[in-house]
């Protein structure tokens, strides 16, 4: 398993290693889609030097500075003070970072299901987004409180929830399951814990920085707030086709709040009728409709989805067709960005298909997840009410 995800990761760094260097300027971002916020971001995020993210004021210039959760920030920080000034050093030192978490992830899935973390292993967008960004360190949090989890060590999943929270906040969707989990197996005081151990750990890890540094530590947060629709989001699609400027911003996040909710209590009521099923999985539908209807879908939030896939999903006609479509929704937009910037590429219609085709996959894999009876994980099957209180 770790040999084929040693395999996979090196393709993605020699896909991304045209665009390691910081000279893009013959666009070779968008036509090898070797794009990576990795580069860019060690100047906009003013890492060279020592300046600490929130507690140092950041200088007047172009883009945003300190605009990712403490974690994510401070391992950029780490990654700066290893790699000094140089932009494609920073790089390929966040890849070997990047590259540990990713096997960190792996180890995981293996441990709650051998034969199923080569999907993790193996997936071609894993190749194309692991460098991308800094989502790994919270994908791999988030595994790891999952191990965590079916083990009954619910302080220690509810503190690396916590702790993925504090890189990325989808590890604090799984909350939800977990603890609705605990409460279908009659054990309130576990969902007790988990989520008071995350709430712990996210504060510990956040507070020193807002006392000191609120300034920087709360511009991740307004950002967000602020942030309209993404290119790949369907809100984004939605307000071209129907020729408006879109909502508020502020009538989108409610909007998108509300749906989140609806659509993941119908779900549950709808796979409950059917089936008999541990609330775990509801942590498949959870982050799927969360990228359905929220206004952001960056390219890399695909690799939330891969372990869920490999412990949930029981058939892989669906995994297949999901890899297809975000691959596809990959190329086409950077191949789209092209065109927008001038320097040649795919019009934004053939990216837009692609986009609404993954959403279509994605809801075809909702719907497969409500018929299909629950997918047993070797690691549930010690998981019973009795053993859990025979270890309490």
């Amino acid at each position: 398993m770790l040999g084929c995800l040693a395999g996979t990761l090196i393709v993605g760094a020699l896909h991304k290693a045209p665009c390691a260097g910081s000279d893009w300027s013959d666009g070779r971002q968008y036509h090898l889609a070797c794009y990576t916020d990795i580069v860019p971001l060690f100047g906009t995020e003013q890492l060279a030097g020592g300046r600490l993210p929130y507690l140092n004021a950041c200088a007047p210039g172009e883009g945003n500075c300190d605009e990712y959760p403490v974690l994510t920030m401070y391992l950029m920080r780490v990654a700066g003070w290893i790699s000094g000034d140089d932009p494609a050093r920073f790089f390929w030192v966040n890849a070997a970072i990047l590259t540990a978490c990713a096997a960190a992830t792996a180890i995981g899935l293996y441990l709650l299901d051998a034969r199923r973390a080569l999907w993790f292993a193996l997936a071609p967008s894993l190749a194309l987004e692991a460098f991308v960004n800094w989502d790994l360190l919270a994908v791999a949090l988030a595994t790891g409180a999952t191990v965590a989890f079916f083990r009954l060590r619910d302080a220690r999943s509810g503190a690396m929830l916590g702790l993925g929270a504090a890189a990325k906040l989808f590890p604090a969707l799984l909350l939800v399951p977990f603890a609705a989990d605990r409460l279908h197996r009659r054990h309130p005081d576990r969902a007790i814990v988990l989520v008071w151990t995350a709430a712990a750990a996210w504060i510990v890890v956040n507070l020193p920085f807002a006392i000191i540094g609120l300034h920087g530590w709360w511009t991740f947060f307004r950002l967000n707030g602020a942030r309209p629709p993404d290119w790949d989001s369907l809100w984004s699609i939605g307000c071209r086709i129907f020729h408006t400027d879109c909502l508020p911003i502020w009538q989108i996040d409610l909007l998108s709040f509300l749906l989140f909710v609806a659509v993941v209590a119908l779900l549950w009521w709808a796979k409950a009728r059917r089936h008999d099923f541990p609330r775990w999985e509801l942590a498949f539908p959870v982050l799927v409709v969360f990228l359905l209807v929220g206004k952001v879908y960056s390219p890399q939030f695909g690799l939330w989805l891969l372990p869920w896939f490999a412990l949930v999903v029981r058939d892989l006609r669906r995994f297949v067709a999901f890899e297809v479509a975000d691959v596809a929704v990959f190329f086409t937009r950077f191949e789209f960005f092209g065109d927008y910037t001038g320097i040649g590429g795919l019009p934004r219609w053939v990216f837009e298909t692609a986009v609404v085709i993954r959403a279509a996959v994605l809801v075809w894999c909702l719907i497969g997840w409500v018929r299909d009876p629950a997918r047993r994980v070797p690691a549930d099957d010690d998981r019973t009410p009795a053993v859990a209180v025979a270890r309490a």
